[in-house]
């Protein structure tokens, strides 16, 4: 089996809302030092598959045509093998 890590994150010119938000928010409880917030998504999916080269293939895919928004964010994962 393998688990996949998968990051979702906004591109850097692409304006982040809830991130704002949170270093807002973060300021007004006396956490004036925070610079900037972004706001990503962790996605974990478990394979019943050994084979890391179809597993990568696979999340490409996944993350391409399901979890990514490819005009608004980028993604990247790690590929871990479980026993």
């Amino acid at each position: 089996m393998v688990k996949a890590k998968i990051y979702v994150q906004l591109k850097a010119s692409v304006l982040d809302p809830q991130g704002k938000a949170v270093t807002t928010s973060l300021h007004a409880i006396g956490y004036e030092r925070v610079a900037d917030t972004r706001i990503s998504k962790y996605i974990e999916i478990i394979f019943d598959e050994t084979d890391l080269a179809a597993v990568d293939t696979q999340v490409h895919s996944i993350c391409d045509k399901l979890l990514a928004n490819p005009n608004t964010e980028h993604y990247h994962f790690e590929l871990e093998t479980m026993e």
